[in-house]
């Protein structure tokens, strides 16, 4: 699929993270894009490619999940002819690939250890030592990573190595979940129905009020990726059409009446203070003291989070 372009503004560039997109784009820093699996962490990696000096030259990505052990450090750095069997010719390397352009390295949790310390001797020196070569290489490569994983506590865990972690986190750039920013979800909902009615050729379907409601209550386990998805393949089976509610996938709705559940208060009441300060403390064990995962338990920002956690003292 070609790649679609970054929608209007919205949370997913929120304020907070306005003025240090605009800074990474023209700067070589290094950027660490985290949060939850399709939050739109490639599309941040390349809008801040597309707006900085480097927008000319390429823009690489590499799935480290996805790098054949056996192969992964000549994919990465590449090899000389005869370096090893089956080397046959010689290979350009992703990261010589990238010269003068952008490396998006994603889900850069699984890249193995070993070449864990290769990545960061080049973050380090700007130079890569192919297989088989005597004399290394200087590249001028600006690195992007992205992850869904905590690296800090898998530094700390010794499965991420806390030196690279550090280098990498220079610039730090973390996305909600779209359940966080429900506000989005209209903007981003036209922006894929527009793009999908183009791309299939079709006239563009609309969204009623209602229609919009329930998708802002559906929790979107998959994120902006469930959310895009859901979108073309409306576009497609109601082209032109006004979308209502009923028009919308059974498991949206099932999802909001789950959702919309209530607790039952009992005759003699509650402590409110006392309840909110239970779950919180709650929130924080579940999630092992990773606030951004207590404030995705609790249905709330990490900043109203933050906020809750100085009132009952417990940060």
């Amino acid at each position: 699929m070609p790649f679609l372009p970054v929608p209007p503004p919205c949370k997913l560039f929120c304020a907070q993270h306005a003025w240090s997109l605009a800074l990474k784009s023209s700067t070589k820093v290094n950027v660490l894009i985290t949060g939850e699996s399709g939050t739109g962490k490639e599309w941040v990696a390349k809008a801040i490619h597309q707006s900085s000096p480097r927008k000319q030259h390429p823009f690489i990505t590499v799935n480290c999940a996805a790098l054949p052990e056996t192969l992964a450090e000549s994919l990465l750095f590449g090899h000389r002819k005869g370096s090893f069997t089956g080397a046959d010719q010689a290979q350009t390397g992703l990261i010589a690939a990238a010269d003068s352009g952008t490396l998006f390295l994603d889900e850069i949790g699984e890249l193995p250890l070993n070449l864990q310390a290769k990545l960061l001797r080049f973050l380090e020196s700007g130079e890569i030592l192919p297989l088989g070569e005597v004399h290394p290489r200087r590249v001028d490569v600006r690195v992007l990573a992205a992850t869904h994983r905590n690296l800090e506590r898998e530094s700390q865990a010794g499965k991420f190595r806390p030196d690279l972690y550090y280098r990498l986190n220079v610039m730090p750039i973390e996305l909600l979940a779209l359940r966080e920013r429900p506000e989005d979800i209209e903007l981003l909902s036209q922006h894929f129905l527009n793009i999908f009615s183009k791309q299939h050729q079709l006239a563009k379907a609309s969204l009623t009020r209602d229609a919009v409601k329930t998708l802002q209550q559906y929790a979107w386990p998959g994120n902006v990726r469930e959310l895009k998805n859901t979108c073309e393949r409306l576009s497609i089976l109601l082209a032109g059409q006004v979308i209502a509610k009923a028009n919308l996938p059974q498991q949206l709705h099932s999802s909001v009446s789950t959702n919309l559940s209530r607790l039952t208060l009992p005759a003699e009441g509650v402590n409110l203070d006392a309840l909110e300060r239970d779950l919180l403390q709650q929130a924080l064990e579940k999630s092992q003291q990773n606030k951004t995962q207590a404030a995705r338990l609790l249905g709330i920002s990490r900043d109203a989070l933050n906020y809750r956690l100085k009132k009952y003292l417990l940060a």
